[in-house]
């Protein structure tokens, strides 16, 4: 049984980083196991906020290497992210792993994929997930087009890709950089 289906989306706009999700967990592409999962969260003393997206078991395990490695390299999150995509994709174990990860810090927003990609994001706005798409073109619209905090443009964006993706729901969790 292999459960995940999900859109996260980081936003940085006059200084201020989000990360939004959903809460949404599916089994497969027939059945919703959960609306109310928290997929983003606050590790590294409350200063670092990391969103996944992917298998709900492999997602838990890369957030926790990723933990170990905030740790191990005090906090840098452009260290920790590139020694967590290293390990990712040189672990024979790892490799396996299905997931997506969103991280951001006060100054720095990051896409970390299995590939060994640390991805900044170029217009101030990344997504990631079953959604992601419909997320990123609805933030980065927003962010081109309206006055709104990087805060607003999550939601607004994670309420146009739940309207739109069936993987994707309401039920959203926002946390501030």
């Amino acid at each position: 049984m292999k459960l995940e289906g999900t859109t996260i989306i980081g936003v940085r706009r006059n200084g201020q980083t989000v990360i939004a999700g959903d809460g949404q967990v599916t089994q497969n592409q027939q059945v919703i196991m959960k609306s109310n999962a928290r997929k983003v969260r606050r590790v590294y003393n409350d200063s670092v906020i990391l969103g996944f997206a992917g298998s709900v078991a492999d997602a838990f395990t890369l957030s926790e290497r990723f933990e170990e490695m905030l740790n191990k390299f005090s906090g840098n999150l452009m260290r920790a992210a590139v020694e967590l995509a290293m390990l990712w994709r040189g672990d024979r174990a790892l490799r396996q792993l299905e997931a997506l990860m969103i991280v951001a810090d006060k100054t720095d927003m990051y896409i970390v994929s299995g590939s060994g990609d640390v991805i900044e994001p170029e217009h101030g706005v990344c997504a990631i997930g079953s959604g992601g798409n419909y997320a990123l073109a609805a933030g980065r619209a927003l962010l081109d087009n309206t006055d709104m905090t990087a805060e607003q443009i999550a939601r607004e964006a994670m309420h146009i890709a739940s309207d739109i993706c069936i993987f994707t729901n309401s039920n959203i969790v926002v946390e501030v950089a």
